[in-house]
């Protein structure tokens, strides 16, 4: 049977093995014809030129020579006059070089010298010598050394405008090129799907894309299409990277990665031109994986930029990365994966099912979540039996993914820097601190009046949001420098998924305890507060433009996604409006505050003096205080629950895998049976 070379499409492949282009040959060329032009051209053109010695001698005698050199060879070279340069070589001096000189052989030295004399004496003197031997070489050497620099300029001028790589990737015939990083199976990475902890639904998704890629025929074959694009959506940090890494770690198949910047480039039509290379050799590799990390350096809407014209390079990248996904070509077996945390300003038509076919949502992780990350990055750390990783998972709220690995790697450096061989749970708290509030500043010196109108300040959001129903549980309190902060106070936030009013309406109480201290008990305010005051002004201003929870502009939302929008979506008198609601609603809260404090000004008093005493207080001074929260048993009530359903969730999840494991042996031993009976 005849054999034939086809490639992925089932065609012959007819391409005839040429030998790659190397830019050294091109340098080579240029260089060889500046050296042909420089000295292949008119003999007479150069400073110098042969003659016989009767037409030397004919020079000398009208007074054309001004100086004569012998050599030992019986070469002569004469300098001619500036002022007779146009007769002996027919052009001015300018252009021929204010050292023109002509060259002849003599009969001898000794000829050559009793001419000259004889010329003397009959008043054409010429000044003669005769050195050792000619510096030809030093002659060409200094006419070639312009050549030499231009030649060196041009190389050093390429190599930079190439990315100082030489003639390898980079040069600037290649700046069209794709610059993504082809990773093949087995290659450098190392990250599989049990280095993401936590993520368990996006994991899922993207396990399912390899899979399409593993086994196509098992969608393929109940009438489904491969998707041709996922987006990879969430905050910074949340893993999106490192999912795509995974990938590339798991999938059987090749990926390409690069990031959306590397599209763009100073010259017009480049981005252009390596989507469009970048797509060839995905297209040459099928099936295959291109991942694009940062897709809105690339992505952003058309025509909202007004500072560009309609010929703008990043849009013209645009434009060709859209027709490559969902065009006329066929992209069968290239599998595109994205990822950004900006996806509000990303272009519609990017979005559309065709091209990116799916969002996966990558959100900051709740609690079970935090516990699985916790354990992915706690593995190589050496740590002692104190350290609790539900505490730590409680006391992370809003962490990501990134930011608990932090979080381990500062415990560590922490234990290390008090020379200790594992890592506690103090080190944690304390990495923890470190992260949230900033370095302990102990050697910043208070005034005792400064040290008191803090502890004051810190007992009042202490006081009110231990007293108030909504309000973040608090953990501990210190007025130990930290940071940019004088003090700070250390809550554990309830994770919701919605808000109402009272709860927001609670938690700006509380912000505002600080302040409504001070002026209740101190009788003056102080700067102190600028950071609450500025939390609460976007929370009641959000409260109302946003989340229509206003009463005279009930129900009304103005957020305006439009990134280049310098209009408000309201009018004047509604701006006026929202104004005094906002300020309505914090002057109300800070009221309510003030009047906490009065009633309890007892209790306020000894957490400020334990303050003042202790630098740090716990939940459990306060509790001795104030007595215990009375809704601090809903909190663990809705914890429990909520710890109940994960436990469920995951107890379905493994039995849901242990019943496609034993529906995927049971099609395995009917395709052995049904092989068996062929064979038979």
């Amino acid at each position: 049977m005849e054999n034939k070379n086809l490639n992925s499409n089932n065609k012959p492949n007819n391409k005839v093995n040429m030998p790659k282009f190397n830019l050294n040959w091109m340098y080579l060329i240029i260089t060889l014809m500046l050296i042909a032009l420089w000295w292949g051209g008119d003999s007479k053109s150069g400073t110098s030129k042969s003659v016989s010695y009767s037409e030397f001698q004919e020079y000398v005698r009208k007074g054309y020579v001004q100086k004569v050199l012998g050599y030992e060879d019986k070469t002569v070279e004469a300098y001619i006059k500036p002022e007779s340069v146009s007769s002996v070589f027919g052009k001015d001096s300018v252009r021929v070089g204010k050292s023109a000189f002509v060259t002849c052989n003599s009969p001898s030295n000794d000829s050559l010298n009793s001419f000259l004399e004889e010329e003397k004496g009959k008043g054409n003197a010429v000044s003669y010598d005769y050195p050792q031997s000619s510096n030809i070489f030093s002659i060409i050497l200094l006419n070639s050394l312009p050549l030499i620099i231009i030649v060196a300029l041009w190389i050093f001028f390429m190599r930079r405008m190439s990315g100082g790589a030489g003639a390898g990737g980079g040069g600037v015939f290649n700046v069209g090129k794709s610059r993504a990083q082809l990773f093949e199976k087995g290659g450098a990475i190392k990250v599989t799907f049990k280095d993401v902890a936590g993520l368990a639904e996006a994991k899922q998704e993207v396990e399912e894309i390899v899979e399409f890629l593993k086994e196509p025929q098992k969608y393929t074959d109940l009438g489904g299409k491969i998707p041709k694009g996922a987006l990879l959506v969430g905050p910074p940090g949340t893993g999106k990277t490192l999912l795509a890494k995974a990938v590339a770690g798991e999938a059987n198949v090749p990926f390409f990665s690069l990031a959306g910047s590397d599209f763009v480039e100073m010259f017009v039509g480049v981005g252009a031109s390596r989507v469009r290379d970048l797509f060839k050799q995905a297209k040459e590799k099928a099936p295959c994986i291109v991942f694009i990390d940062e897709i809105d350096a690339v992505g952003r809407a058309r025509g909202k930029n007004p500072a560009m014209g309609g010929n703008d390079e990043r849009e013209n990248t645009l434009n060709q990365l859209l027709t490559e996904m969902d065009g006329f070509g066929s992209n069968s077996g290239v599998i595109i994966l994205a990822a950004t945390n900006r996806v509000d300003v990303l272009d519609k038509a990017l979005l559309r099912a065709g091209r990116f076919d799916r969002q996966i949502h990558v959100d900051l992780p709740d609690l079970n979540e935090r516990k699985e990350v916790f354990g992915v990055h706690l593995r190589p750390i050496k740590i002692d039996s104190s350290v609790d990783v539900d505490l730590l998972a409680r006391q992370t709220p809003g962490f990501s993914g990134a930011d608990i690995a932090n979080v381990c790697n500062e415990a560590a450096l922490i234990a290390a820097r008090h020379g200790k061989k594992f890592v506690s749970k103090q080190d944690f708290l304390d990495a923890v601190d470190r992260i949230i509030g900033g370095l302990e500043k102990k050697t910043k010196i208070t005034t005792e009046a400064e040290r008191r109108s803090i502890a004051l300040h810190e007992a009042g959001h202490a006081t009110i949001s231990w007293l108030l129903e909504y309000a973040n549980p608090l953990i501990k309190v210190t007025i130990v420098p930290r940071g940019r902060a004088l003090g700070a106070a250390w809550y554990l936030p309830e994770e919701r998924q919605i808000t109402t009013k009272e709860q927001m309406l609670d938690e700006m109480c509380a912000t505002l305890g600080g302040r409504a201290a001070e002026d209740l008990f101190l009788g003056h305010i102080s700067t102190g507060a600028m950071n609450d005051l500025e939390k609460v002004t976007k929370q009641a201003y959000g409260m109302i433009a946003y989340l229509g929870m206003s009463e005279k502009l009930p129900n009304l939302c103005y957020y305006n996604n439009d990134e280049y929008s310098f209009n408000k979506p309201y009018s004047e008198k509604t701006a006026e409006l929202i104004d005094e609601e906002a300020k309505q609603i914090i002057n109300e809260q800070y009221e309510r505050a003030k009047q906490i404090l009065s009633e309890h000004k007892e209790g306020h008093k000894e957490l400020t003096q334990l303050l003042i005493d202790k630098e740090v207080i716990f939940a459990e001074d306060v509790e001795r205080i104030f007595g215990k929260r009375p809704w601090a048993s809903r909190s663990e009530e809705i914890m429990a629950i909520k710890e109940n359903k994960a436990a469920e969730n995951a107890k379905e999840a493994n039995e849901e895998k242990k019943e496609d494991d034993n529906e995927s042996k049971i099609q395995d031993e009917s395709k052995k049976e049904n092989q068996n009976e062929v064979d038979n």
